[in-house]
Order: C-alpha cells, then sequence, then structure tokens
C-alpha cells in the first residue's frame, strides 16, 4: 500500500521562495571597510532572481557549473539562492587552497563562469593560467583594469549585470537527488576529493540543525557565520537562516576577533559558530577587554577541530554557552551536536558537552574494528573508527575517486573513537594521528587537550615521532603565551597524574605559530614531515618523573 502524501521535491528552491515570501523583511548585514551594508532577504531574492538570468545570459541553462571564490558577503548568499535553484551547480572554490589546488578543483568541476570578489582578483589572476573551462569571470567590487589585461578571457562587473537583469524568474524544481552544490575536501594528502551536495541533503541537514535537540536555529536568532561559504556550504547556516527567518551577519574579508565582538555587541547575535581557534581569539580579548557585553549571544557552535575544557570553562565565565559539533565535508557536513541529555548530573552533563555530541536523527553511525571491519559494541569504551550513512552522507567521490573511503555502503570517516550507549560520540584521534607506542595506543586528541589547558601553553599539537625503543613516541608541539617559556621539565612534571605516565612526552619542540589547513585544522603532515627533514630543534628528556601526589 502507498501513502496518500503529495510527492513534492525537497529543493533549494523552496528555501529561497519561502524566505523571500515569508522572511521578506529579514536582513543580510555585510560588514565593510568603513562599517555595515543592509538588504532585505526580498532584496537578496530578487538580486538572487536576476543573477540567474544573467548567468543564463552568459550560457548558463542546465546543470553547467558556476563557481565562487568569494568571502562571507551578501553576494555570495545571492549565489548560493540563485544558482542552485536555476538548475545549475555551485562550486565554492577555497582561496586558501595554492593556485595549483584551487585550478584542480575548478577543473574537476568543470566550472563555466566564476564569481570573483575584487579583494581576491589578484590571488585568482594567478590561477587563470591553469584553467580548462572556465569562459567568463565576474567581478564583485572594483578593481584595476590592469589586474585582468593579460587574461584571455570574458570579464563582467557583478552589479552592472545583475543590475541590467530582469528580477522576473520562474524557478526550477527538479529532480531532489541532483546535484546543487560542489565542495572539494581539504585533506592533507593527494588532489582534494569532490563531494556533491544534492538539494535533498541540504535541506534534510537545514531541517534537521533546526531541531531542539541540534542548533535549534529560527527566527529569533541573528546568527553571524563565521564558517567559510566555501566550506561545505557554511555547514548550511546560510541556507537554514534564509528558510527560517534569522538574520544573517557576514564579515567578508574582515574577519577578526575585535569584529566579531563588535558585530554580537552592535546586532545583538543570537547564534554563532566557527573553529576553536577563532573562539580561543576572541576569548582572549573578553579577559584583557571586560567591559564587552555579549549577553545576547546564547550560543557558539565549534567544530573542525575538538573544542578544549578551558575554552568550554572561558566561555562559561561570561555567560556564553559553547556547543561542540561534529562532522565533515562528505557528511554536509553535521552528524553529532554535544548537548548534555534530560536528567543527568553535573559530571555527566560536562562529559556530554565535552564529547563531540549525540548523533542526529537521520543519520546511522557505528564503530568498527579497524583491521577486520567488524561492528563493535556502543559501550563507550570499545575503540575504533567511526562509519556513517543517510540522506546526507556521501555515498562516493566525483569521479569515482577514493573507493577505499567507503566500506560495505558506509562512509570511512577516518575518526577513531567510541559510541555509548545514548549516541554520544568521543574521538581519541583521526586514524592517521593515533601514536602506538609499545603496542600500546596514545591519543593525541587528549594529551593535546590536557596540555592546553597550562596557563603559560597558547597552542599545542602532538605527533608521533620513531622510536627505536618503543617504535613511535609522542612528540608535543607548544606555542608559548606572549613573555612565557616553561623549561621542558616543568610540563613534563605538571602532566603526572593527569594523563598516563607512558603518554608523558619525552620529546617537545616549541615554536611561534602552529601550521594550519585551509580550513582552519593544525595541518599535522606538514609537522610530520618538517620534523622528519630535521627542521626543528627538539628538546629531549628521559628524566626520571616523579610519584603522583
Amino acid at each position: 500500500m502507498r501513502s496518500t502524501m503529495m510527492n513534492d521535491q525537497l529543493s533549494i528552491t523552496d528555501v529561497l521562495e519561502h524566505g523571500q515570501r515569508w522572511n521578506a523583511q529579514r536582513e543580510v548585514i555585510t560588514k565593510t571597510a568603513d562599517g555595515w551594508r543592509t538588504a532585505s532577504f526580498a532584496a537578496v531574492a530578487e538580486n538572487a532572481a536576476r543573477l540567474a538570468n544573467a548567468l543564463q545570459s552568459l550560457g548558463i541553462d542546465g546543470d553547467q557549473r558556476v563557481g565562487t571564490f568569494m568571502w562571507n558577503n551578501q553576494e555570495h548568499l545571492e549565489a548560493y539562492l540563485a544558482v542552485p535553484a536555476m538548475g545549475a551547480v555551485l562550486h565554492t572554490a577555497n582561496m586558501r587552497l595554492t593556485p595549483e589546488q584551487v585550478a584542480y578543483t575548478i577543473n574537476a568541476a568543470d566550472d563555466r563562469v566564476m564569481i570573483v570578489d575584487a579583494s581576491l582578483a589578484e590571488l585568482f589572476v594567478k590561477v587563470l593560467p591553469l584553467l580548462t573551462s572556465v569562459h567568463t569571470i565576474i567581478v564583485n567590487g572594483s578593481v584595476e583594469a590592469t589586474v585582468f589585461a593579460d587574461a584571455d578571457i570574458t570579464v563582467l562587473d557583478y552589479h552592472t549585470l545583475v543590475d541590467a537583469a530582469s528580477p522576473q524568474r520562474v524557478w526550477t524544481i527538479g529532480d531532489e537527488r541532483n546535484a546543487a552544490s560542489i565542495c572539494f575536501t581539504t585533506g592533507t594528502t593527494g588532489n582534494p576529493k569532490g563531494v556533491a551536495y544534492s538539494h535533498r541533503s541540504i535541506v534534510l541537514q537545514c531541517l534537521g540543525t533546526s531541531t531542539i535537540d541540534t542548533l535549534g536555529i529560527g527566527n529569533r536568532d541573528r546568527m553571524l557565520v563565521l564558517v567559510p561559504m566555501f566550506h561545505a556550504t557554511a555547514w548550511c547556516y546560510p541556507y537554514t537562516g534564509f528558510w527560517s527567518g534569522a538574520d544573517i551577519v557576514l564579515l567578508d574579508e574582515f574577519l577578526s576577533p575585535a569584529a566579531i565582538i563588535d558585530a554580537i555587541q552592535t546586532f545583538g547575535i543570537t547564534f554563532a559558530n566557527g573553529v576553536p581557534t577563532v573562539w580561543n581569539d576572541v576569548l582572549r580579548i573578553l579577559r584583557a577587554e571586560p567591559h564587552h557585553n555579549l549577553s545576547s549571544l546564547q550560543r557558539v557552535v565549534i567544530g573542525g577541530a575538538a573544542a578544549t575544557t578551558a575554552l568550554f570553562d572561558g566561555f562559561d565565565e561570561v555567560g556564553v554557552r559553547i556547543v561542540q559539533g561534529w562532522g565533515m565535508t562528505e557528511t554536509s557536513p553535521l552528524v553529532t551536536v554535544g548537548r548534555d541529555s534530560r536528567g543527568v548530573d553535573a559530571t555527566t552533563a560536562a562529559s556530554q558537552r565535552l564529547s563531540q555530541g549525540r548523533v542526529l536523527a537521520g543519520v546511522r553511525i557505528r564503530v568498527v574494528d579497524p583491521d577486520s571491519g567488524d561492528p563493535l559494541p556502543d559501550d563507550g569504551r570499545s575503540v575504533g573508527e567511526l562509519e556513517l550513512r543517510g540522506p546526507w552522507i556521501a555515498g562516493g567521490y566525483l569521479g569515482d575517486e577514493g573507493s577505499d573511503k567507503f566500506h560495505d555502503g558506509w562512509l570511512r570517516t577516518g575518526d577513531v573513537g567510541t559510541i555509548d550507549d545514548q549516541g554520544f560520540v568521543r574521538l581519541t584521534d583521526r586514524a592517521k594521528d593515533i601514536i602506538k607506542s609499545g603496542g600500546e595506543w596514545i591519543s593525541s586528541v587528549d594529551l593535546e587537550n590536557v596540555l592546553v589547558a597550562h596557563p603559560s601553553i597558547r597552542d599545542v599539537t602532538v605527533i608521533g615521532v620513531p622510536d627505536a625503543r618503543w617504535d613511535e613516541r609522542p612528540c608535543a608541539i607548544v606555542v608559548f603565551e606572549d613573555g612565557r617559556d616553561v623549561d621542558v621539565e616543568e610540563l613534563r612534571v605538571w602532566l603526572v597524574g593527569r594523563v598516563a605516565r607512558f603518554w608523558v612526552p619525552e620529546n617537545w619542540i616549541t615554536t611561534t605559530a602552529l601550521p594550519r589547513t585551509s580550513v582552519g585544522k593544525i595541518d599535522k603532515k606538514d609537522l610530520r614531515s618538517r620534523h622528519a627533514a630535521g627542521e626543528f630543534e627538539m628538546h629531549r628528556s628521559t628524566s626520571k618523573l616523579p610519584s603522583e601526589a
């Protein structure tokens, strides 16, 4: 027996039209060099229609790809809406990759038109000679005529093009399984791999993140979107905000801790997001300048790397709740959220908040033995690789690359950890980063989380280095707070009683900054390579550790 329900297709068109009609007066606010500019959702939707008509005049009349090379701003949001709703496919190119990597992704996506922010034009010029499919560049903002003078390609001005186009548009509603946008992974091995999100997967992710048990985004919110819009549809926040009626605040090229605080205070931001690095920098300013008022800010969702106890505690002190989420490019991206359960004691609540979170309804998750692939129990103790499947989980990559990332219909995340009987996930490491010393596993993530709580340490990471006796031992790479420099022996002693004794590193490196990937994660591959090449001065101590108190 079949149901009597309608079979309407899920589509970005629904997001656009609902936001235009029912959230017309909500605002998109973008930072500029000398202030802020504001546009209503109705005006953004009208510009999206104009952009779609302009793109059609440039030959985009099917599922061709349109790329962006842009910051978080109003025009990028217009492309987010226009391109998928017209039946084309949006590719958000990552400006933080090398020119060769950017060109690889544009060519692999087969982009025909690129929309480029003026402030990024000189950077994009380095990519141009490597492109094989792009025939037109649309520049958002003013650039010197000389910038593209040597480019054998059509260059148009965004606002001139959009303003001249008709605001009338009959939007496309196609098969919900069709691609809506493309994002490439930012892994540290090989070329980036393309993930094509469907209309269905994006809409379901928006619904999933709007529930009270996840992020509870709704029309009472003013959201500050710090996650780059080139990365995993900015965790779907632009779409969720436009659909639900949450005002959207964007910082364009002016992302800084001071700008974040200014936006929160000026616009009464209720919801924000980003990687831990950004919010650690914000916390430092708040401690140095305690007069700032963040009372409107109800929740900050942290992702991209594990948040530390120190970050949670620091924001608790100023009345802001940190919520940890976990996901990846291949998962649209959110699959778990760290909200504590009803009726648990304070210790359990703190543990649940510090976990990667509880699995979202709609996602299937399991932990498997990394050698045999056999499922392990959800007991909070059995450690293995996490695997996922569901309606917003990738089942493959563009060009059928990376087949080893998929196992028996499941996505292999490469993350190692546990799942408890309530669905809370706790990561212990990336599969490629876990350290095996003398046959025993050492979690670099757990060791990092303990070390970063030391008052003199600003940033830290741990990598495995070869050891003649134990095969591999941990090496801590530390960035100290300004004006502080702690002896290695003191740090080793400080770790006693906080971690297992065999976890305490003998090997230490101090540096002024840690290298990061394009999405803010510490680049351990780079650190391992530099260590192997002898670029670091390593301090080694094998002195006897004191007994625990």
